[in-house]
C-alpha cells in the first residue's frame, strides 16, 4: 500500500514550487560566492576570508529572532559536527584551493556534491541506496576525473587545488546528512546560527594568522561582506530549510546551477578560460548527479 503524502519521508515527497524557488536562490548565491572569494583573495589571505565569511554570516543570522530559539544541550554534539563539516572545514578549503585554481573551475568541481551526498548518506548514515543511484555515483566520479586530471596540469591550475575542492565537497556530503534531521527537530535558522558560531571559533586561529599577513582593500572587504552576509548567513539558512523539506540528496541539486553561474561570472568578470575537457567533465558529473538523485 502506498504511503499517504504526510507519511512519506522528506526525501520522497514531491518538490513544491517553494522548494524550487529555494533551490534556485541558493544556487545563484553560492555560484556567485566563488567569484567573490576570488576577488577577496586579491588582497586577503585565505584564513581571513574564511573568518570574515563565517563571522558576518553569524552576525546576519543574529538579527533574526528565530535564530535565538532554544536548542537542548543533547543536540550540541551534532551541531558542533555540523559547524565543522558544513562551514569551518569546507569554507577554509575553498579559498585555499582558489589560490591555485580559478573560480569557474571551483564551481565545476563543486558540482560533485550530489555524488558525495549519496555515497556518504549510504555508507555513513545507512540511507537506502539502489543500483541507479550507485550507477550515478560511478558516472559522477568519472566526470570528476575528466575535469580534474587535465586541469591539474594546465597554466594557473594546481593539482592541490583540485584535491582541496574535492575534500571540501566530501565534507559537504557529510554535512547535508546531519543538517536535515537537526533542522526538522529544532528549526533551520536556529541550527545554522549555532553551527556558524562553532565555525567562528574554529576559524579564529587561522584567521588571526592570515589577517596579520594580509593587505587591506575595500573591494576585498566588500567581497567578503557579500559572501558572508549573502552566501553564508542567508544562503545557509535557506539551504538548511530546503534540506529539511526535501532531504539531503535533493538539496544537493543546487549544484546543477552553481557551475553555470560560476563559469559565466568567471569568464565575464575575471577573464577566466574553461577548457572543453572541463565542460565535458561537468556535463558527465551532472549526469551522474541526476542519476544519483533519482528514486530507484
Amino acid at each position: 500500500m502506498t504511503a499517504a503524502p504526510s507519511e512519506l519521508r522528506a526525501e520522497d515527497k514531491p518538490m513544491a514550487p517553494t522548494d524550487w524557488s529555494f533551490l534556485l536562490t541558493v544556487s545563484l548565491i553560492w555560484g556567485a560566492s566563488f567569484l567573490f572569494m576570488a576577488i577577496a583573495l586579491d588582497d586577503f589571505e585565505p584564513g581571513l576570508v574564511t573568518l570574515l565569511r563565517v563571522v558576518l554570516g553569524f552576525a546576519t543570522l543574529a538579527l533574526v529572532p528565530a535564530a535565538r530559539q532554544p536548542i537542548p544541550r543533547v543536540a550540541w554534539p551534532r551541531i558542533g559536527l555540523l559547524g565543522f563539516t558544513w562551514m569551518a572545514l569546507p569554507l577554509t578549503l575553498f579559498p585555499i584551493a582558489q589560490q591555485w585554481i580559478d573560480s569557474s573551475m571551483t564551481g565545476m568541481l563543486n558540482s560533485a556534491m550530489p555524488i558525495a551526498a549519496v555515497l556518504i548518506a549510504w555508507l555513513g548514515f545507512g540511507i537506502p541506496t539502489g543500483p541507479r543511484r550507485l550507477a550515478g555515483v560511478a558516472v559522477g566520479i568519472a566526470g570528476i576525473v575528466i575535469i580534474g586530471v587535465p586541469e591539474a596540469s594546465t597554466a594557473g591550475t594546481n593539482a592541490a587545488g583540485v584535491v582541496l575542492v574535492i575534500a571540501a565537497v566530501t565534507s559537504y556530503g557529510v554535512a547535508v546528512s546531519i543538517a536535515g534531521p537537526l533542522q526538522r527537530e529544532y528549526g533551520s535558522v536556529a541550527v545554522v546560527f549555532r553551527a556558524l558560531g562553532v565555525a567562528c571559533v574554529l576559524c579564529l586561529p587561522l584567521g588571526i594568522i592570515d589577517g596579520a599577513a594580509s593587505s587591506f582593500g575595500w573591494t576585498a572587504l566588500a567581497a567578503c561582506a557579500a559572501v558572508g552576509i549573502g552566501g553564508t548567513g542567508i544562503a545557509f539558512a535557506i539551504a538548511a530549510t530546503l534540506t529539511g523539506r526535501v532531504g539531503a540528496v535533493r538539496m544537493s541539486l543546487v549544484t546543477y546551477i552553481i557551475p553555470i553561474v560560476s563559469i559565466v561570472l568567471g569568464m565575464v568578470l575575471r577573464d577566466e578560460t574553461v577548457t572543453m575537457w572541463a565542460l565535458i567533465g561537468t556535463v558527465v558529473v551532472l549526469a551522474g548527479a541526476f542519476l544519483s538523485s533519482r528514486v530507484d
